[in-house]
């Protein structure tokens, strides 16, 4: 409680002793860092999971005798579309821990020149994770059980968004590293220029009449949605990632305090990128391994809708699950964001040489997540119908999506104190010991759990569902012992 009970001259980030010399949050108390930081990153957050909830919405909005393949299709093309922010989140972690540490610190030079070289990388990269989209896309539709016309509307998903991927790589990044400058607010106006153009390009080119509240809105389009349908909702926002790298390159070229993107840094500097990447590659393939693990429950849920287990239906159980996910995304977006800011001002502290304030930044943080996170669990336990009536009105989904938000609802708290905990700790640069709490949560607990109460004991997508829950849960107290006891401060990078 001491941590809660500091005054705030003791958390002046402006006190000559561990004070933050350089970016946006020099000269700013505790609480106003975390929401100079926090706010603009969850509206941020908001517009990106806006980009995927317009796609599910639009393949919801297909003509009957394609929605339902389109929306399972869609769904695990947007499943393919994680890896996308896990690869981008892998390499821009480690532009963003070297740039808050250097922030601290004052080294402003230190900072531009992990600018320049995660800024290098995140185009090459984005090239190789696209390919690598291109030909997952067939194998993971097939290994999902989908039906031909589902893998084929995936594979058109997929295919087509992997054009913008590298315009991507560099949007997300970018954004990353200026968080850890403490800039949050141009990523956040980035992201609603990306939401607009996503919006309407894959309305437009789609062709789809959107049915809400009773009414239908006219597509202006003359496409024909049975043949543009899923390429158009894939397109639009492939064409909203290259108008989001370009506004990026734009901001970080003209600069933010004490960040900006110089020609002269662009130059490959083998040492930062074996920092930038060294601090990266246990994120990546932490990220990877809840990214695998996911993929193979969505093999326990085609092996459920193959048995009909706790359904008649045998189809829809993937469109039912994703619809699960897409809302839960929204309620750990206020999660995501109070671990960013926890991430960055405990980067920023450390560098500042003030291991208190870092510690006491994360458990702030963490609180005030947890807070946010389980009153929306509430609302998902209470409204659970009526937020799957606004996605889809399919009988099997309307059956199966309120049962799954119950138990994501229940566990919210726990999932709160993951995420937030979680993301201050690897901002801080600690990632392999997040690596092997995660490796050990997922295949230790969360598979053999999900595989005991869906398949086993036949309760199908719900009971698949309440093992992922309780393992968040456990995974959750792992990292609060990792934060309270272990030695993250002294991690060097």
């Amino acid at each position: 409680m001491s941590i809660l009970n500091a005054s705030i001259e003791q958390d002046a980030i402006s006190d000559d002793e561990g004070a933050i010399k350089a970016g946006r949050l020099a000269g700013k108390t505790m609480a106003q860092a975390i929401w100079i930081l926090a706010i603009p990153v969850l509206l941020q957050q908001l517009m990106a999971a806006g980009v995927g909830f317009v796609d599910k919405l639009l393949a919801g909005n297909l003509p009957a005798d394609i929605s339902r393949a389109a929306m399972d299709g869609v769904g695990i093309g947007s499943f393919v579309g994680w890896f996308i922010g896990i690869a981008m989140t892998g390499l821009g972690v480690g532009g963003q821990v070297v740039i808050s540490r250097g922030m601290g610190s004052g080294d402003v030079r230190e900072s531009n020149r992990a600018l320049g070289q995660s800024m290098v990388l995140s185009f090459a990269w984005g090239l190789l994770v696209a390919v690598t989209m291109w030909f997952l896309a067939e194998p993971l539709a097939r290994f999902s059980n989908l039906t031909p016309e589902a893998t084929r509307d995936c594979v058109t998903y997929v295919q087509t968004l992997a054009y913008g991927i590298p315009f991507c790589g560099v949007m997300m990044i970018g954004g990353m590293c200026l968080h850890g400058a403490g800039e949050a607010h141009k990523p956040f106006q980035i992201a609603v220029w990306v939401n607009v153009v996503n919006c309407f390009a894959s309305w437009l080119i789609s062709g789809v009449l959107i049915r809400a509240v009773g009414a239908t809105i006219p597509n202006p389009s003359p496409l024909d949605p049975h043949q543009w349908g899923v390429f158009g909702i894939a397109a639009g926002s492939a064409i909203a990632y290259a108008v989001g790298a370009v506004l990026t390159w734009r901001v970080l070229r003209k600069g933010v305090k004490d960040l900006r993107l110089e020609a002269n840094h662009l130059a490959i500097n083998r040492a930062m990128t074996w920092r930038i990447v060294r601090i990266g590659v246990p994120n990546f393939f932490e990220g990877l391994a809840m990214w695998t693990v996911n993929l193979l429950v969505l093999g326990f849920i085609g092996e459920a809708a193959e048995m009909g287990l706790a359904t008649t239906a045998k189809d829809g159980l993937v469109g039912a699950h994703i619809i699960t996910v897409q809302w839960e995304s929204f309620s750990f977006l206020p999660g995501f964001a109070m671990g960013t800011a926890a991430g960055a001002l405990a980067g920023q502290y450390l560098g500042a040489g003030n291991r208190r304030l870092a510690r006491a930044a994360i458990w702030r943080c963490t609180l005030i997540g947890m807070a946010i996170m389980g009153s929306m669990g509430v609302c998902f336990m209470l409204f659970g119908h009526a937020l799957t009536k606004i996605i889809s009105d399919d009988p099997v989904h309307l059956d199966l999506v309120p049962k799954c938000l119950m138990a994501s609802g229940a566990i919210q708290v726990f999932f709160a104190l993951a995420m937030v905990v979680r993301n201050g700790l690897r901002g801080v640069g600690d990632t392999k010991w997040i690596l092997g709490i995660t490796v050990f949560g997922c295949y230790a607990i969360r598979l053999p759990l999900a595989w005991f109460l869906g398949i086993h004991l036949g309760y199908g997508l719900v009971g698949i569902w309440w093992g992922l829950m309780i393992e968040l849960a456990v995974r959750g107290l792992m990292f609060l012992a990792r934060f309270k006891y272990g030695a993250w401060e002294s991690v060097r990078i």
